[in-house]
């Protein structure tokens, strides 16, 4: 089928985007790789439909779908719509994306270039000209604008020839394949649409579950994504299949997607506000209460769907304080014990009916616990792992902001209320990565590992500014002059008192008694909180109150500096190339539970295209359980900065200039 009876076809609604397809994804580099494949008359692929009766159809936008058949686009949703964004100069009416990564491109007649239109480039430079003119008013009449002043006279016939070669794409034909027949029902198309395209992002139960939805409130999932988007603002980057399923415990009290089924749009249009109170109200709670005030620390968000529920289902401010630590208490357990980290739904139904019956059901959900571990108190063994991944991390720091512990170097409290470019929290490593590294050097028999480097136990928060003061001075050192000056700032922060235990030599003996130090201070945090009596954290306001973006505090280490300014140089050069800018410090999370996996130190979790390839990461110098963390979650990963730029060369963005 030519391109421009795809385009009439888009318009009068005889071809569509189902429901269950995600929105625009591409890059304005995609989208100048397709016009330069089809200016060449390189093969870009065929199209995928889905032939079926318009009566039952559940399409995206406003527009309905054409009386009788229409075909939906399963496979080639982004080269048409960049294809119509391009010819017609606005987008289709299921669009729902960045429009500007297809409008205003130009051609430039001497170079055969696609660019994006830049005025200090192309304003005084007549031989660039709109593709979208040339595609609706045809080659003639735009090249003769440009060569009013008969500058480009000397090669005007090879400039009309090559501008009737664009005019000419929209006459190019797409093979197209369709999925048709009465069997073909939308759970079947949606394994289809998944097989064809597992080189991306495979849509969810969630996703299908939404797609249902929108068929009847066709703002869901816009509404949706505006709560997000007000989170993420506030540091908390939330799904939109994890925001769904806080919806279905309200609204349903289960856990599965399918119980949504017989949800009536005001339900869940309800449900969405309440979810949105919920969370708001959770998000304030931990943070005031517990200290976990950004994304990075914020575990077991599979709780929340039954916190929510909880909450709702007891009314506003009808909670006692005794009540909301109880059920802190449970969610910290959750979070330690990973409760949601296999079987999600398996286990989120069975904490759901334990709160069927209101009285009695913080005890149940205590009790399910205990069933699963006999024993909720902590050992000095728990604190065990290393690395920001480590599942205990979060739980650390929650004790620096619940116990008030205070900066080595100024004695004020930390939090993140703290003003000046110095003040925010890092985190400290007490024994130096630099000194442990060397230790032979200072009498120990060999330099300890990586992971006994980057030891749980060796670290705690500290302002950046007193960071920057003890850099990686030597531990017997700077701890006996803070011990002189005020013993208790050491005492807050678990620190053994020993000063013996103060020497790289005895560096493992140092983090296990930390550990016994940690692991006493932690059971008595938790019992104030299971008796209704836990400290309340002070000069801390709600977060969800601040409309202005929130900068989560700094967690990386000073001896990290040289490796930040790398993947900050590496992200520059991505995005000049037109590739997305990379997550630094990304968060590898299980889908199911949301248990933090491992810190990969920069990625693309959506790929270099977004939605279309293999997630990326770059990672330098990580433990190999961070490097098969994310090869199970299906990252291709490097582990050298020119590796990754060669990969990128590879695809075609070498030419921009180094």
């Amino acid at each position: 089928m030519k391109i421009s009876t795809i385009l009439d076809h888009i318009d009068s609604g005889h071809m569509a985007l189902p429901e269950f397809q995600r929105g625009y994804v591409w890059s304005r580099a995609q989208v100048r790789g397709l016009m330069e494949s089809m200016y060449r008359g390189h093969p870009v692929g065929s199209l995928l439909v889905w032939a079926t009766e318009s009566g039952g159809a559940a399409v995206r936008g406003d527009q309905a779908p054409a009386p009788g058949v229409v075909k939906l686009l399963l496979d080639g949703q982004q080269r048409v719509t960049s294809l119509y964004g391009i010819v017609r100069g606005h987008p289709p009416q299921f669009f729902d994306g960045d429009r500007k990564a297809f409008l205003n491109l130009y051609f430039h007649v001497e170079e055969e270039t696609f660019e994006f239109y830049g005025p200090v480039k192309m304003s005084q430079d007549p031989r660039w000209i709109s593709v979208t003119t040339v595609m609706q008013r045809g080659p003639v009449q735009p090249l003769q604008q440009a060569n009013a002043d008969d500058s480009l006279s000397d090669g005007f016939e090879t400039y009309l020839n090559r501008l009737n070669a664009i005019d000419q794409i929209q006459k190019r034909e797409f093979h197209i394949d369709e999925v048709t027949g009465k069997a073909n029902t939308v759970d079947v198309v949606v394994d289809i649409f998944n097989r064809v395209n597992s080189g991306g992002t495979k849509l969810s139960k969630g996703d299908l579950a939404l797609a249902k939805i929108c068929a009847d409130w066709p703002d869901a999932r816009s509404e949706m994504r505006r709560r997000l988007t007000k989170w993420n603002r506030a540091g908390f980057n939330f799904k939109r299949d994890w925001l769904l399923r806080v919806v279905n415990a309200i609204v349903t009290g289960e856990a599965r997607f399918t119980a949504l089924d017989g949800i009536s749009p005001s339900d869940f249009r309800q449900g969405l506000a309440r979810a949105e109170e919920s969370v708001d109200r959770l998000i304030n709670l931990v943070g005031s209460r517990l200290g976990l005030d950004h994304d990075r620390v914020l575990g077991s968000r599979y709780s929340f769907p039954l916190l929510s529920r909880y909450l709702n289902e007891r009314g506003p401010n009808s909670l006692t304080p005794k009540e909301t630590d109880q059920l802190l208490y449970w969610y910290v357990h959750t979070m330690l014990w990973g409760r949601y980290a296999g079987s999600t739904e398996t286990k989120l139904d069975q904490d759901l009916e334990a709160i069927e019956d209101l009285d009695g059901g913080i005890d149940r959900l205590i009790e399910i616990l205990l069933t699963a571990r006999a024993n909720l108190r902590l050992r000095p063994d728990d604190f065990l792992g290393w690395s920001r991944g480590a599942r205990f991390y979060p739980f650390l720091y929650m004790l620096t902001r619940m116990n008030h512990l205070r900066d080595w170097c100024s004695g004020l409290e930390l939090n993140d209320t703290l003003l000046g470019k110095l003040s925010k929290l890092q985190l400290h490593h007490i024994f130096p990565k630099a000194k442990l590294y060397r230790a032979d050097q200072y009498g120990a028999k060999a330099p300890y590992s990586r992971p006994e480097v980057n030891a749980l136990a060796n670290f705690t928060f500290l302002t950046q500014e007193c960071n920057l003061m003890i850099r990686a001075r030597e531990p017997a050192k700077y701890l006996e002059e803070i011990a002189e000056r005020d013993s208790t700032l050491l005492e807050e922060h678990c620190i053994p008192m020993a000063p013996e235990l103060w020497q790289i030599p005895r560096y493992l003996d140092f983090l296990a008694e930390r550990r016994r130090l940690l692991a006493e201070t932690g059971n008595g945090l938790l019992e104030d909180l299971l008796e209704g009596g836990a400290r309340v954290r002070r000069g801390v306001e709600p977060r969800m109150e601040v409309e202005t973006e929130q900068q989560a505090p700094d967690v990386r280490s000073i001896d990290d500096d040289e490796e930040l300014k790398t993947l900050r140089t590496l992200n520059d050069w991505m995005m000049a190339r037109g590739l997305p800018r990379g997550e630094i410090e990304s968060g590898l999370t299980d889908e199911d539970s949301g248990q933090l996996l491992a810190v990969l130190d920069l990625a693309w979790p959506n790929g270099l295209q977004p939605g279309l390839s293999q997630p990326v990461a770059l990672l330098l110098d990580e433990a190999r359980e961070t490097e098969n963390a994310a090869n199970a979650a299906g990252f291709r990963f490097f582990t050298e900065v020119d590796d990754l730029k060669e990969h990128v060369r590879g695809m075609g963005y070498e030419n921009t200039a180094e």
